[in-house]
C-alpha cells in the first residue's frame, strides 16, 4: 500500500507540475508560441514533460548516479536502504545507479535505431511512390515479403546469425521497423505525387532528389512525425524484449529489459524492484503516445471540444 501511494503520489505531482508548465507556458510566450501553449492539453504537457526528464536523466547520468553502472559495491540482493536507495541486484550493483544508467542505453540506443529506420524507409518509400514503374513494386513486394515475417521471430533469427553487439541490435531492429516506415511513406506519398505543383516542378526539369527535398518531404511531414513516435515505442518495447530474452543489450551495460529480468527473483518474495525498470518503460511509452496523439490532433485541423 506504500509504495502504491507513493507511486500515485509521484504521478499526481507530474501532473500537477505539467499544468504548472502549461501555465507558466501560456503567460510567458508571445505570437504563435502563445497560441501553441494555449492549445496544448494537460496530457501532452504531461508527455513533455516526462520526456524531457528522461533526457536529462539520460544526459547527465553520470552525474546523476551514485555508483559507477558496473561496479560491485555491495552484497546480492540488498534491501533499501540510505546508502542503497533502491538495493542491490543479484551480482552487488546498485540498483539505482543502473536504472539512471539504463535511461542513456535504452533510450538512446532506440532512438537510434527509429532514426535510422526513419531515413532508410522514408527516402526509399518517397523514392518509390514518386518513380514508380518496375522499382516501384520490386521495393514493395520485398517489404511485403519482410512483413509477412512476425518481427520478433526475424530479429531473434537475426541476431543468433549475427551476434547481439549493439551495432547489430541497432542494424537488424532499424532493417525489420524501415519496412513499416516505407509502407507508410510510400502510401503518403501516393497522394502528393498527383498533384499539380509536382508535375510544374516536373516541366521545369527539377530532380528526383529536389522533389523529394522540396515538393513532396514538407507535404508528407505530419504523419512521419506521429509515425516517428509509435515507431519508436516499438523499438523501444522491441529493444527492452530482446534484451529480457537475452538477446539484446549485452552484460554489463544496463538495460531495463534485462534488468527485469535478473531481478525478476525478487518478486516472488514482494520485492517491488524489478517492477521500476518495466515501470520506466512503461511510463516513457505512455508520454510519448500523448505527445503524437497530441500531433495528430494539431494536423488534422481539429478543434477542442
Amino acid at each position: 500500500m506504500g509504495f502504491a501511494a507513493s507511486v500515485i503520489g509521484g504521478l499526481a505531482a507530474l501532473f500537477a507540475i505539467a499544468a504548472g508548465l502549461r501555465a507558466v507556458a501560456r503567460i510567458s510566450l508571445k505570437g504563435q508560441a502563445r497560441s501553441l501553449a494555449h492549445d496544448i492539453p494537460l496530457t501532452a504537457a504531461f508527455g513533455l514533460l516526462v520526456i524531457a526528464i528522461y533526457t536529462f536523466v539520460a544526459i547527465a547520468a553520470p552525474a546523476l548516479a551514485p555508483f559507477p553502472e558496473r561496479d560491485i559495491v555491495g552484497g546480492q540482493f540488498q534491501a533499501w536502504s540510505a546508502e542503497h536507495w533502491l538495493g542491490t541486484d543479484r551480482i552487488g550493483r546498485d540498483m539505482l545507479s543502473r536504472l539512471i544508467y539504463g535511461a542513456r542505453n535504452t533510450v538512446g540506443i532506440a532512438f537510434l535505431t527509429t532514426a535510422l529506420a526513419f531515413v532508410v524507409g522514408t527516402i526509399l518509400g518517397l523514392y518509390a511512390a514518386l518513380v514508380g514503374g518496375w522499382l516501384d513494386q520490386a521495393l514493395s513486394r520485398f517489404v511485403d515479403a519482410l512483413m509477412a515475417i512476425p518481427a520478433l521471430i526475424f530479429s531473434l533469427l537475426l541476431l543468433t546469425i549475427f551476434g547481439t553487439s549493439v551495432l547489430t541490435l541497432i542494424l537488424v531492429i532499424a532493417a525489420v521497423d524501415a519496412t513499416r516506415v516505407f509502407r507508410l511513406a510510400r502510401a503518403v506519398a501516393q497522394g502528393i505525387v498527383v498533384m499539380d505543383y509536382i508535375e510544374a516542378a516536373k516541366l521545369r526539369g527539377e530532380g528526383s532528389w529536389f522533389l523529394i527535398r522540396r515538393e513532396i518531404l514538407p507535404n508528407a511531414t505530419a504523419p512521419l512525425v506521429a509515425e516517428f513516435g509509435l515507431r519508436f515505442c516499438f523499438v523501444f518495447l522491441a529493444i527492452s524484449s530482446l534484451s529480457f530474452l537475452g538477446l539484446g543489450i549485452q552484460p554489463p551495460t544496463a538495460d531495463w529489459g534485462s534488468m527485469v529480468k535478473d531481478n525478476a527473483t525478487l518478486i516472488t518474495f514482494g520485492d517491488v524492484t524489478p517492477l521500476l525498470p518495466a515501470g520506466c518503460i512503461a511510463l516513457l511509452t505512455v508520454a510519448v503516445n500523448f505527445v503524437v496523439d497530441w500531433q495528430l490532433h494539431r494536423a488534422s485541423g481539429l478543434k477542442e471540444q
